[in-house]
């Protein structure tokens, strides 16, 4: 099970191994046909992780958490208040029922005159006929979530005993082939030279080191090998940059350097 997962589960960076955990089949997404209008069916398309059915519930992932509030909240300032109600949006078998009223782009009879609020005398929701007693509207959803309660205080949790190698230890040695390793340690190596502090990337390489020995010796070899690239070249430009014969074009039009002529009689002037 997850709770006895030598990882946390819920951590972006981390990976499920299949072996550990196979993937199980709940259904199939068919697409079969292309856009009619792209605008209309691409463009004003508002998926988001919140819209679940009963049955199925976000994980703790932080990131997840995160997106459940901020893609809806997206969907309202791009595509309006109301942007469940644009066909490609909407439910393609039910009609929803809600005392949602007005906004912007308002695509749908807005409830006609039907009541706004709850609890009223006349419908059990907008739309909806009651010639009973008005239900509450949590008696139409098909199921129920579960909770979970919570109590104590929120604090800050050290995570530096989290293993944050082993994974990417297994990806280097048993997924990459050779040619693999020699180009990510190449991409890695690229960068790490820009570093300016040689601390800063000692420390980076160190990183790689505590993954894989091989992985960081790669990537050290390769940063030198740069290092002194580099060096010969900086060294190249300053030498040709000495032996480099500035020619300076002439003045044009050319100028003349007036010169006072000499007084025969010795007289001089001070202008």
């Amino acid at each position: 099970s997850l709770a006895m997962a030598s990882f946390d589960p819920f951590d972006l960076t981390k990976v499920w191994p299949h072996k550990d955990y196979p993937l199980q089949e709940v259904g199939r997404m068919v697409l079969n046909r292309n856009p009619a209008n792209y605008f209309a069916e691409v463009e004003q398309l508002a998926f988001a992780p919140s819209h679940l059915v009963p049955g199925i519930e976000p994980s703790p992932d932080k990131m997840l958490q995160a997106r459940l509030f901020s893609y809806p909240d997206t969907h309202r300032h791009r595509l309006g208040v109301n942007y469940q109600s644009i066909p490609v949006n909407k439910p393609f078998n039910a009609d929803v029922s809600n005392y949602q009223r007005d906004g912007f782009m308002t695509v749908t009879a807005n409830g006609g005159g039907a009541p706004n609020y709850y609890p009223n005398s006349f419908t059990a929701s907008s739309g909806i006929t009651s010639s009973s007693a008005t239900p509450s509207p949590a008696a139409h959803v098909s199921g129920v979530w579960h909770s979970d309660a919570v109590s104590g205080d929120v604090k800050r949790y050290e995570t530096g005993d989290v293993d944050n190698f082993e994974q990417c230890r297994m990806f280097f040695r048993n997924v990459l082939d050779r040619p693999a390793r020699e180009r990510l340690t190449s991409n890695i190596a690229g960068n790490i030279v820009n570093v300016k502090s040689d601390v800063i990337r000692l420390r980076a390489i160190a990183n790689f080191v505590a993954v894989d020995p091989l992985y960081g010796r790669m990537i050290s070899d390769k940063v030198k090998k740069l290092q002194e690239e580099r060096s010969k070249e900086a060294a190249a430009d300053v030498v040709s940059s000495s032996k480099v014969k500035k020619n300076v074009a002439p003045l044009n039009p050319p100028r003349t350097v007036f010169k006072p002529a000499v007084c025969p009689l010795g007289f001089k002037s001070n202008l």
